[in-house]
């Protein structure tokens, strides 16, 4: 079963955020062993980014506005191919003032979900979603419309 990593810089406090991440990490549990990490914010990405280095397994995706956009479809193209090469992943979010370059530079792939910015706690939600949603397309469900 492929092993993901989501690794979160930031403690999520509100209820319905984990709630939420709670609902699809046990949707997930289908289709892959997957976990969050949170780790402690710091005054600057840079100080951030030794934590954040350390908890990298595998396969790493960084989650970075000047990444790469894929379609629903795309990811899933994308997660197949990691599952293919049976590679652990590692997503990384950073905190409201994003990831250090340095961990940007480690990471196998760049991701944007938009040109907009969104709330580190909501961005673990949407990844969470797109992470099954995109696992749900690659085993042929209804539930992408």
């Amino acid at each position: 079963m492929l092993k993901i990593h989501i690794v979160a810089v930031g403690k999520c406090k509100e209820s319905f955020y984990r709630e939420a991440a709670g609902e699809y990490l046990k949707r997930l549990s289908r289709f892959a062993a997957a976990d969050v990490r949170e780790l402690p914010e710091r005054s600057s990405p840079k100080e951030e980014a030794a934590d954040v280095l350390r908890a990298c397994k595998g396969y790493v995706v960084a989650l970075a506005v000047e990444g790469k956009k894929l379609s629903s479809e795309g990811l899933a193209e994308k997660i197949g191919k990691i599952a293919d090469a049976g590679q652990e992943t590692t997503f990384l979010i950073g905190s409201s003032m994003g990831l250090d370059g340095a961990v940007k530079a480690k990471a196998d792939f760049l991701l944007s979900f938009s040109d907009m910015t969104f709330p580190h706690h909501l961005m673990r939600v949407m990844l969470l979603e797109q992470l099954y949603r995109a696992f749900m397309i690659n085993a042929g469900s209804e539930y992408h419309k």
